[in-house]
């Protein structure tokens, strides 16, 4: 990407060009090999429902604190300072927010396992470790509207009784953890946080921690782990549910990016009215990543359910390249399961008056929630909708993902270390010589040799 622009088929001759373009203010429209379809002259796009991403891409929009209470910033928090606890955590139970981050368990049920009474300390960490392969939504709420996202999690906070909250940033968004500790510091100074919160009593602290890059730390558990600064191992479900035996073994919400950005929408608008956004039991607004064979990738707020596959594909991102057919569509981030494009699904749906219908459709009629997708047998995810057209070679396309699962296993569990390693082992066997892209030091393992303080170096078999 250079700015908002996609740049496919770039070699390591066209980057200090693409470099140089992307710094000039008057910038041509070129690439370095695919042309691309041209961006949509109305802005957002025509089927989008933008509240999280409203002011994503405005040309007049900064990060900074006073652009954002020139648009009304922090005025939702006001307004929960006034409320009890109990009416936030049902203003959100009633919304039917389900999690942005992948599981889409509700969000005011998990906030109302945390005891009114608690004595213990309670902690919220917002998880931003967004590692998911064709995942990129977060990222740009935090680059680009991170008062959003301070603004919701102060909400939440204030919500639990949770006074000390985290931000675990994945490590490689070193920008992104510069913007958010920035914009803390911005909240602070206008006593958004701190102590004494615009003179409420409430009293609550924000930290930016930077993960190492381990994909098994977006795991709620794994991602505890990393935070006490031990190795992100999964913790076992039970006795260890975050709520209850979380951060330091105290009551713990874990919520993605989204979702709690979502949380200061509800507050503007009452959960009953956000709940009308949306289908029965798949509410609101989400923001889906739309990636590979498509004209236009990007980033689409819809309403959940109100726009389907085929919609996505063909209408927002541009559709196909000239002359492809769709071949497969991989609808939650590399994690879930392929959808082919031949294939037809039954699906029950859930009507307004709770009754509930079965229909079969194919791929391109199947609406983009939570229900319709684990129907179907795959799922909503993370969100990261993966296009793949005719000319992609499905073995192929399965060993690239076996790979990253057998490098990004944390081995604790043997049914993951050792069968991702050997779903890559089959797969590699299974494309043709000359069919698999080389990369450097990709034939090698890497192995500890006995006896001696160095690691040593095994080619594959």
């Amino acid at each position: 990407m250079v700015g908002e622009e996609l740049r496919e088929n770039v070699d390591a001759n066209s980057i200090a060009e693409l470099l140089k373009e992307g710094r000039s203010p008057d910038r041509p429209r070129s690439n370095g090999g695919l042309e691309t379809a041209a961006p949509w002259k109305s802005f957002p796009h025509p089927l989008e429902h933008r509240l999280i991403y409203k002011n994503i891409g405005r040309p007049d929009w900064t990060t900074d604190i006073d652009c954002y209470l020139r648009d009304g910033g922090y005025e939702q928090l006001k307004q929960a300072l006034i409320l009890s606890r109990e009416d936030i955590v049902n203003k959100v139970k009633n919304s039917g927010l389900r999690g942005r981050g992948g599981a889409g368990f509700s969000c005011g049920l998990k906030w109302s396992f945390i005891k009114p009474d608690e004595k213990r300390p309670v902690y919220l960490i917002c998880n931003a470790d967004e590692s998911e392969p064709g995942t990129f939504k977060d990222r740009y709420i935090i680059h680009e509207d991170p008062h959003q996202l301070l603004e919701g999690m102060l909400i939440a906070c204030y919500a639990l009784s949770a006074r000390t909250a985290y931000i675990y940033v994945r490590g490689e968004f070193h920008e992104g953890a510069k913007i958010l500790e920035r914009a803390i510091e911005e909240a602070r100074t206008h006593n958004f946080l701190g102590k004494n919160v615009l003179g409420s009593g409430f009293d609550v602290e924000f930290y930016v921690h930077r993960g190492a890059g381990a994909y098994i730390c977006g795991e709620e558990t794994g991602l505890i782990e990393s935070l006490e600064g031990k190795r992100g191992y999964p913790r076992i479900k039970p006795p260890y549910f975050p709520a209850v035996l979380g951060l330091y073994m105290c009551p713990t919400i874990v919520n993605n990016v989204e979702t709690l950005c979502a949380v200061k929408h509800i507050i503007a608008m009452g959960g009953t009215e956000y709940a009308r956004l949306g289908r029965p039991n798949n509410t609101g607004t989400r923001v889906v990543c739309v990636s590979g064979d498509v004209q236009r990738p990007g980033y689409f707020e819809i309403e959940v359910g109100a726009v389907t596959m085929g919609q996505l594909i063909y209408e927002m991102a541009g559709g196909l390249r000239p002359g492809r057919k769709l071949k497969a569509v991989i609808p939650g981030g590399s994690s879930a399961k392929v959808l082919r494009a031949d294939e037809r699904f039954k699906l029950r749906q859930r009507q307004t008056d709770g009754s509930t219908i079965e229909r079969e459709m194919s791929i391109d009629e199947i609406p983009m929630d939570f229900d319709s997708l684990a129907a179907a047998g795959s799922m909503a995810g993370s969100g990261g909708v993966i296009v793949l057209d005719d000319s992609r070679d499905m073995v192929w396309v399965l060993n690239n993902i076996n790979e990253f699962y057998a490098h990004e296993s944390c081995g604790q569990c043997t049914p993951c270390r050792e069968g991702s390693l050997w779903m890559k082992k089959i797969t590699d066997r299974t494309i043709p010589a000359g069919k698999k892209p080389e990369r450097k030091g990709q034939s090698k393992f890497r192995i500890w040799k006995p006896g001696s303080q160095e690691w040593k170096y095994t080619t594959k078999h």
